[in-house]
């Protein structure tokens, strides 16, 4: 079965690539938020969720960066969504999309957008 033909023939290519980078990027966002983590295994998680989420249709690359406060008593401390700053590179065809989030402060928000298509 040509599943881009049964499923995605009603949207175009620059659409495509718009929406897997969407659907990857909440997913990543839910998925993630509440972690542990701290300065010693921040990497590890930048990592394995690159790692991950490159293995999704459509995703060309993953770069993940989580910005950490100070810890807490614990040593650790859960993950949020305003230490997140993520690109999807997704490429349909011939569009190559990058969707982002990042905290935005004039927002007090972790923003998710289309960077550049």
């Amino acid at each position: 079965m040509d599943v881009d033909k049964k499923y995605f023939s009603n949207i175009t290519s620059r659409e495509r690539a718009i929406f897997e980078g969407g659907i990857s990027m909440g997913a990543l966002f839910h998925q993630f938020v509440g972690t542990p983590v701290n300065a010693e295994t921040k990497e590890n998680l930048e990592r394995a969720i690159e790692d991950s989420f490159r293995l999704q249709p459509a995703i060309e690359n993953v770069e993940v960066k989580i910005n950490l406060t100070d810890n807490t008593e614990f040593d650790y401390i859960s993950l949020s969504g305003d230490m997140l700053d993520v690109r999807i590179h997704t490429v349909v065809d011939d569009v190559r999309a990058v969707i982002r989030i990042e905290f935005i402060e004039e927002l007090n928000y972790p923003l998710m957008y289309v960077e550049e298509i």
